[in-house]
């Protein structure tokens, strides 16, 4: 069944409590993630999930030299960065969506969804 990554965006500034406002409503937004999970597992769609910590505690590895660049802090320079995840299995792409806006309503969040690369899109992409 294909894979897809599920991505949560969150500010690159975060207050006390993210975009919540509040810790009550942080809270309640971790239960229905919770909630959602369990209904991913139930449902098997679940393979694997997880909050990130603040992006500023990134570091980036260059290992393309003879020896390791280790940059701190992220990548890219954003607004807003990946804040969590999911990793599901879903029979299509609007099943994935559809999942993606449970999660997005759950956790209080813009959520990317990318399916996972196949090995048939890596054949494609060297036209065999």
């Amino acid at each position: 069944m294909p894979q897809y990554l599920l991505s949560v965006y969150g500010p690159a500034e975060r207050e006390p409590y993210g975009d919540y406002g509040s810790k009550e409503a942080m809270l309640e937004a971790f239960a229905a993630t919770g909630a959602f999970n369990d209904k991913l597992v139930a449902d098997g769609h679940f393979v694997f999930a997880n909050g990130l910590a603040e992006a500023t505690t990134a570091t980036v590895v260059d290992g393309q030299g003879d020896e390791p660049v280790l940059t701190d802090g992220p990548y890219v320079e954003a607004k807003e960065y990946i804040g969590g995840f999911w990793v599901i299995e879903a029979p299509d792409l609007d099943v994935a969506l559809k999942l993606a806006a449970e999660g997005s309503k759950a956790c209080g969040g813009k959520v990317e969804v990318r399916p996972f690369q196949t090995e048939d899109d890596v054949k494609k992409m060297l036209g065999e």
